[in-house]
């Protein structure tokens, strides 16, 4: 597949440069397409997220790409609202830290080793299918068109909205990134804290980064001012407050519907795009590197397709991979997630009184096992059976 001029059609064109975007331009453009990245910010741009990755999203990484780490957790408190805190300790680090801004921005630079054309500041406000390929109406008029089209482009996706995505979780995050000083930093060095909240599915956390640290709280979308109102008074009590942020952004998580698509006339969605995030810890990062990976390459069988049925199989191969890849770690979370939001002091007694309890979560953070074969561990099923019966 040849590098198009500018009035071609590109083999793959990729909305959305965060780590699924990234990654499924990467792949596609390894597999000999002609591949367009776009960006509707600058790159790089700030991102709300924790930053955190988890042991699947390290798995998943392409080897050389440049990423920096700014911690590595090896310890995290538990808390209940401020209450009957405790450290508990990894065997692995249990997660490493970075920007969001470098780290997208690293995974997009290895994409442009690749071959891949980057453009940012570029905004898709349209999105239209057809039987031979998909075009992009953009912000300043161009229309751009391209065999197959991949949505990374976040919880707000156009994309989505074309493939017809449906989210039936739908929560509010509110972030801060803070300047520490050094007693500070090293204070939080190596550890991070995760804090129950005050009503039903909420929580806090504090991420270290050496001289900074971010700080957030996550409710569900229907209790903004809960929300706003729990986020000072975390900061207050963390000892964050009346330090001037770098940055005081918030953004919505989402988690899809068991029956929504992936796919549809030539485009797949990816990421937030596609509804792919942990309910319980919404932790999104791992399942948009694994979901651009699988959308990359769906994306070349899909721009090499010139007949319908061929393009429509494809389609259909990928919602079925993501499907059994990833979505089903999503519904094996819910029933973790349930139990939380119904039990939430149950949870967190379980959690730092039962070894067990806490070497099954540890074991999903590192990247040891996923949480379906968590939930299927001896011993574990009947004990989630009895905790949804208490809750």
């Amino acid at each position: 597949m040849s590098s198009p001029t500018h009035s071609t059609v590109w083999d793959v064109a990729v909305v959305g440069a965060g780590p699924a975007g990234a990654t499924a331009a990467l792949v596609a453009a390894e597999n000999g397409c002609s591949v367009l990245l776009l960006e509707r910010e600058a790159i790089p741009r700030y991102k709300t997220c924790g930053g955190g990755l988890v042991g699947a999203s390290l798995a998943a990484l392409p080897e050389d790409a440049d990423v920096r780490i700014c911690d590595e957790v090896s310890r995290v408190t538990l808390s209940m609202h401020g209450r009957r805190e405790r450290t508990m300790p990894s065997r692995p680090p249990l997660a490493k830290m970075v920007f969001r801004s470098e780290f997208d921005a690293a995974l997009v630079e290895r994409a442009g080793r690749s071959g891949v054309t980057v453009r940012d500041k570029c905004l898709v406000k349209g999105v239209e299918g057809g039987a031979d390929g998909v075009s992009l109406r953009l912000g300043n008029g161009e229309v751009l068109h391209a065999r197959t089209v991949v949505g990374a482009d976040g919880s707000a996706s156009r994309v989505a909205r074309f493939v017809g995505v449906r989210c039936r979780q739908v929560d509010l995050a509110l972030e801060i990134e803070v300047p520490v000083d050094t007693p500070t930093s090293r204070r939080w060095a190596g550890r991070a804290l995760l804090e129950w909240g005050p009503f039903p599915g909420s929580f806090g956390w504090v991420f270290p980064k050496g001289d900074i640290s971010t700080v957030g709280v996550v409710g569900s979308r229907g209790r903004p001012d809960e929300t706003r109102e729990y986020m000072r008074d975390f900061v207050e009590r963390q000892g964050f407050s009346g330090i001037e942020p770098l940055h005081d952004t918030g953004h919505l998580t989402r988690c899809r519907y068991a029956d929504s698509p992936f796919a549809r006339d030539r485009a797949i969605v990816a990421g937030d795009a596609a509804g792919l995030a942990d309910p319980w810890l919404r932790e999104g990062i791992s399942f948009a590197v694994r979901s651009g990976e699988l959308a990359g390459r769906s994306a070349v069988a899909i721009a090499g397709s010139d007949a319908r049925s061929d393009a429509e199989a494809a389609e259909r191969e990928y919602a079925h991979a993501a499907e059994r890849e990833l979505a089903a770690e999503m519904y094996a979370s819910e029933k973790l997630a349930a139990i939380y939001f119904a039990r939430p002091a149950l949870v967190h007694a379980a959690l730092v009184g039962v070894p067990f309890v806490w070497r099954r979560v540890d074991d999903y953070l590192t990247g040891r096992k996923t949480i379906p074969q968590i939930v299927n561990y001896p011993g574990v099923r009947p004990a989630l059976s009895a905790l949804a019966a208490l809750s």
